[in-house]
């Protein structure tokens, strides 16, 4: 039987201008698998946990569920592995949200556009559009990503050098914030990545 193909926008919350990717996925997907492919979509490293949220956990507090993968110190969300994204992403414009890296919350918003039939000659994950670069990973969230900008557009300021060294650039040009190349994304097997994944939640 045919699956489903969502079509979803993911958007770096509160992030101006806004750094948004637009994918397809089955509908059938697990929530894990959907963690791969945002992971991809952006271009983070997906080396920090992560977690979903079935509403917006700023302004539900007390009124929203969490999707994640469950570990003894976290034992208390629904587990992504088992989770398909049918389950919630059924209706147009639903809207969910996905954290990735608890320190620096990125915190995205996946909203569901349209439902599709599945393309049988096309292969998914697939990336449709997208805009504006993934900031670099560890750089203290949107806050410290907009410092950093800021700082490297400045040569005269005194972090300027220190900061193309983290960045392991030779000059501020190189820094290309606003740009996104969508031929430069590549999705992962979901499978091999769930197995890398526990690998490193074991050791």
């Amino acid at each position: 039987m045919a699956q489903n193909i969502l079509q979803l926008k993911i958007t770096l919350f509160n992030s101006k201008p806004s750094i948004w990717r637009e994918i397809l996925v089955p509908d059938d997907y697990s929530f894990f698998a959907l963690h791969v492919a945002i992971q991809d979509a952006f271009g983070w490293e997906d080396c920090h946990l992560h977690q979903f949220f079935t509403s917006n956990p700023y302004k539900n507090r007390l009124n929203y569920s969490r999707i994640g993968y469950p570990t003894p110190e976290i034992d208390d969300v629904i587990d992504e592995r088992q989770t398909k994204l049918s389950e919630y992403l059924n209706t147009p414009k639903t809207t969910m949200f996905y954290e990735y890296d608890f320190g620096d919350s990125w915190m995205h918003e996946i909203k569901l556009e349209k439902t599709l039939p599945q393309e049988l000659k096309e292969k998914y994950p697939k990336i449709l559009d997208g805009a504006n670069a993934c900031p670099p990973e560890d750089c203290g969230g949107l806050g410290g990503y907009y410092d950093l900008w800021k700082i490297l557009k400045n040569p005269k300021h005194k972090e300027h050098r220190d900061m193309l060294e983290w960045l392991g650039l030779e000059n501020a040009n190189e820094f290309k914030p606003e740009t996104f190349v969508i031929n430069s994304v590549s999705f992962r097997n979901p499978t091999k990545a769930l197995q890398k994944f526990e690998k490193e939640v074991m050791i």
